[in-house]
């Protein structure tokens, strides 16, 4: 009889988490509290650290292919001015120097297409079902959702967010603290904008104390545009889908230049998500503990500042694939295989973390920081725009 694997959480991260249980031997099971698989926000950046084990899952195939964009170049602009800061070539070149491409997805096709193969590969998917509480007894884990169902498996996954209901199996440091940033994204056909405003690239403003980031999707038809701010929203922090103001958004650039706000005009509508986040993760502890492993943003909330909050989720997934393969409580203990999964994975999600955090700073600059950015741009903007450590990991 095959291991079980529960996993709580239907979006990337738990998606993943699924399908590799399933290509790892195990049974998985899937809880999420909503009824119907919906992917809130717009599009994400995938490196190449990301698509070569979406390739590996024979993802980049079929429909997905289809929506995913391989942008030729990443260009990074100041804001303020306009002028160029650094270039990083894209498409073939990064292809080539890492054996996988960088490629950007709305994150409901990615999710669509994860869904699809989870459930192609066996997973039973339980929509509706909230997870409320979880208990490891002796060789099983216990989970009981707001269904008032009792569950049993040989190890329990929390991938529901930086939000997590579960993440107190693991660690008890509570809830996660703002970080004085709003995000607001928007989407727009780009057969509906200025050719002027049309792009291919992935291109990135930097200003005082904000930036845009604007890249294509769905096989080039749409542009994206993540613009981040600083400052506060009222309302339920957990939303992740706020109605957004365009005047307020406008009204929160601050001193930028005319392609930036004409960018910002351009879109036809905008949401608002305000940003929390935690500490980088601290050690091995705080991802898993006995039966219970954390994934994801449960785990390690990303600031979106290195644009690797899903593929942190996938290469959680990735590794943990690796440990079940070999976990059968006869071989290899199940809690054993855990805690090399969080051994393998805590260092890096907190440098990840770290320098997502670390960026903000760099990208909201102003004064002397932002004089010193500018400069080094203007030395080595390829060299600092490369992530050997992380597209190559």
């Amino acid at each position: 009889m095959s291991e079980e694997l529960l996993v709580i959480g239907g979006g990337i991260g738990g998606l993943a988490a699924a399908l590799a249980a399933r290509r790892a031997g195990w049974e998985a099971r899937l809880f999420e509290q909503a009824e119907t698989f919906s992917e809130v926000g717009a599009g994400i950046q995938l490196g190449p650290n990301v698509t070569r084990i979406l390739r590996e899952w024979e993802l980049l195939q079929g429909g997905l292919a289809r929506q995913v964009v391989a942008p030729p170049r990443l260009r990074v602009r100041d804001g303020s001015d306009g002028d160029e800061l650094g270039v990083l070539e894209l498409g073939d070149t990064i292809a080539r120097r890492y054996g996988a491409p960088y490629l950007t997805v709305h994150r409901a096709d990615l999710q669509s297409a994860l869904l699809a193969a989870a459930q192609e590969a066996g997973t039973r998917i339980h929509p509706g079902s909230r997870a409320e509480a979880v208990e490891q007894a002796g060789k099983v884990v216990q989970l009981r959702t707001t269904r008032g169902k009792l569950v049993e498996g040989d190890a329990l996954v929390a991938a529901d967010g930086v939000w997590s209901q579960l993440r107190a199996a693991v660690v008890t440091d509570g809830g996660p603290q703002p970080t004085g940033h709003l995000a607001y994204r928007g989407l727009a056909r780009q057969q509906d904008l200025p050719a002027a405003l049309r792009s291919d690239e992935v291109t990135v403003w930097l200003a005082p104390r904000m930036h845009l980031v604007t890249y294509p999707l769905r096989g080039g038809e749409w542009l994206n545009a993540v613009c981040v701010v600083q400052g506060t929203q009222p309302g339920d922090p957990r939303d992740w889908d706020h109605a957004a103001s365009q005047a307020q958004l406008e009204a929160s650039l601050g001193p930028v230049c005319g392609e930036v706000r004409e960018r910002v005009a351009a879109m036809p509508t905008w949401r608002l998500w305000v940003l929390h986040d935690r500490p980088p993760v601290a050690s091995p502890e705080a991802m898993a503990r006995g039966r219970v492993a954390l994934l994801g943003d449960a785990a390690h909330p990303m600031r979106p500042y290195l644009a690797q909050g899903a593929g942190m989720a996938i290469e959680d997934a990735r590794e943990l694939q690796r440990v079940l393969s070999v976990a059968d409580d006869r071989t290899v203990e199940v809690t054993t295989a855990l805690r090399r999964y969080a051994l393998n994975r805590w260092e890096r999600v907190a440098r990840v973390q770290g320098r997502s955090q670390r960026n903000g700073t760099i990208f909201h600059a102003t004064g002397p920081l932002r004089m010193a950015r500018n400069a080094a741009m203007a030395v080595g903007g390829t060299r600092l725009l490369d992530q050997p450590w992380l597209y190559g990991g």
